[in-house]
This record gives structure tokens, sequence and C-alpha cells, in this order.
């Protein structure tokens, strides 16, 4: 156990730690608990520890979040193939020592070609994963290289809406899977995200709402039933026989016959979520509905129609 005292406008040091005892001073208060960090693993890693600091990859250290801290969080699928992505890439192959911010930046202008919200995610996921090591694993790693790379900044909210030609093209469309409509209507009818809707099991269906027991904020959740999702979970089988992949391809393949631009399947839950508020719903009710702690998120997810406000106003 390290202890740290200042005497004289200097800092001493003194570690005691499985019959070891060592003590240094410093000038500053920073080089202090730093050296008393690195003193503690060398005594638990011992010989381990100069082995650690020269070979050590950035590619261990992902495949060892991937193992130990992946898991555990509700993202872990799409996680998981973004750090195997990573493992595949050059700087995953350099050690720890080689890596500087310098070398990040140039990962940055890199991946940024892919668009700015992947390299974005990648950056802050590596940041983490520096964080991790040096907090929770007690790796000797001076500082986090990633902490002064700029990220790219954030893409604007989207402001697509779903037009009623959209609408009954999508619902005329002949799907591969019978239960893309039902989905579908039950995404703009609810603004359910399409993994919530596929976890309906018939125990969540009360009489007129849907529990969650689990959403993506952490937080269990109650959805309101119109009239009108009613009779689309009445005819419909649950849970959907149908996974979030095939969900995925049967609606990029409408898309491509289609020929309609630019449409998304989240954009689904950005339709429900404005239309709850074209119908006079207020902020609170919306937010407790769409399972939004923040109003400013609530309100990226928010494009009311112009017309709509137009004949309100009128």
């Amino acid at each position: 156990m390290a202890n740290i005292r200042k005497r004289n406008d200097k800092y001493q040091v003194q570690v005691r730690l499985a019959g070891h005892s060592a003590g240094k001073t410093f000038s500053n208060l920073k080089d202090a608990r730093k050296w008393a960090t690195y003193y503690e693993n060398k005594i638990n890693l011992g010989n381990e520890l100069e082995v650690l600091d020269n070979k050590l990859t950035l590619g261990h250290l992902i495949n060892k979040y991937l193992r130990e801290i992946t898991p555990s969080k509700k993202g872990w699928h799409m996680e998981s193939i973004r750090l195997k992505r990573l493992l595949r890439q050059n700087i995953s192959n350099k050690t720890i020592r080689q890596l500087k911010t310098k070398d990040f930046v140039v990962y940055k202008n890199e991946r940024v070609q892919d668009g700015s919200i992947a390299c974005r995610s990648d950056l802050i996921l590596l940041h983490h994963i520096y964080n991790v090591a040096i907090k929770q694993w007690g790796y000797i790693i001076n500082n986090n290289p990633l902490s002064n790379v700029p990220k790219p900044k954030p893409s604007p909210p989207r402001e697509r809406r779903l037009s009623d030609n959209e609408l009954q093209y999508i619902l005329n469309e002949e799907f591969k899977n019978p239960h893309m409509k039902n989905i579908i209507l039950l995404a703009i009818e609810t603004g359910m995200r399409r993994g919530e809707i596929l976890a309906i099991k018939s125990q969540n269906l009360m009489e007129n709402y849907i529990w969650l027991p689990d959403s993506k904020n952490g937080n269990p959740r109650k959805i309101p039933l119109s009239n009108k999702a009613k009779a689309i979970l009445k005819d419909s089988t649950l849970p959907f026989p149908i996974s979030g992949n095939a969900v995925r391809l049967n609606w990029n393949r409408m898309i491509q016959r289609s020929g309609i631009q630019d449409l998304h399947f989240h954009d689904l839950r950005h339709e429900a979520i404005s239309r709850f508020f074209e119908k006079g719903l207020s902020v609170p009710e919306v937010s407790l509905i769409s399972g939004h702690k923040d109003v400013r998120q609530l309100m990226r997810y928010t494009h009311l129609k112009i017309d709509k406000i137009i004949e309100k106003i009128n």
C-alpha cells in the first residue's frame, strides 16, 4: 500500500506491499503517484512487468477488452464487430510503447474516410480501452494517447420524415418475410426500436400498453398502445420469428427496389416521435414513451411538419 506525504515542499512516497518496502522523494505529486503505481505493479507482476512493457500491443488490449468488458454491455454484438475490425488494422500490431498520439491522429485521418460517425465511435472506444487498461488492469501506461486526438464532429440530426407515398409503397411491398409489414407499422405507431419490437413476447402485452422490462438506457418502460397498435399486435406472431439482421436485409432490398432515397429503418422511430408531438402530446409524455432521459436528445428525434404547425396556428 502506498503512502504519500508532503514535507518541505517535497512529496515522500513509501510503498509497503507483500513483504516489500521502498521509498522515494519527488518534487511534484503527479510523479509521486505515478512512481507509487509503478512500484506496486512491479511488486505484483514481478519479472512479468518488463515483458508487458516491451511487448504489449494494442491488439492484446483489444482482445482482453473483447473478452472481459464487451460481453457485459447491452450493445455487445455491434461492439464486438467493431473491435474485430480494429484488430485487422495495422495499428493493432504496434506495441503500446511505440504508439503515440500522432499514430492515432493518422488512424483518425484514414478512418474518417469511412464516415465521421464510424471514426468517432472507434476513437471513443479506443480511448475507453486505454482507460480500462490503466485504471482497472494496472498496466504501466503513462498516459492515454487518445486524450489529445480531436474527434470528428457528430453528424447533424437526421430530419428525414416518411411521406404518405413512401408509406403506401412500403405497405404494398411483397416482402420476402411476411412479418415485415407488421414490424414496420408497429415501429411507426409506437416509436419502438427494432430490437425492442423483436423482443416483444405475449407476457409483455398488458391491456393498454407493452411492458419492456429492459431497454437501451437500462430502465424498464411502458409503451402505451393505440387501437391501431393493438390491432397490429393481435395480427402478429410473438415474438416475431425473424432476426434483426433479416429485418435489415428485407428493408434494404425494399429500398433498392423502390428507389426511395435515404430512408433508414431507424427513421421510423423519428417518424413516430414526431407524430406524437403533432398529436399534441407533451415533452414529458413523449419522453416517457420513447425512453429519452435527455430532452436535447429527444429534440434530435423530433421534426415537425410545417403544414401541421400552420394548421394549429390558424
